[in-house]
């Protein structure tokens, strides 16, 4: 093996343990079926696709945009 092999196997360790880690960080659990930040119903395909949400779309979109503002 040479330096090249050896620095694209500790990239690839690195990549697979991030990509572990946002894994693990996904919600999980049943999803709420009313937001609880405005209290408005969560659509059925959001609650499938994203289980474990508790905020509808917009809730989550602006506590993101809070998020990434506060930066």
């Amino acid at each position: 093996m040479d330096e090249v092999d050896v620095a694209q196997e500790l990239q690839d360790a690195h990549l697979r343990r991030l990509l572990a880690a946002r894994v693990y960080a996904l919600p999980r659990g049943e999803a709420a079926r009313q937001c609880v930040t405005c209290g408005g119903p969560i659509p059925e395909e959001r609650r499938q696709a994203m289980p474990g949400c508790q905020n509808c779309v917009s809730c989550q979109t602006a506590a993101e945009r809070a998020i990434k503002e506060a930066r």
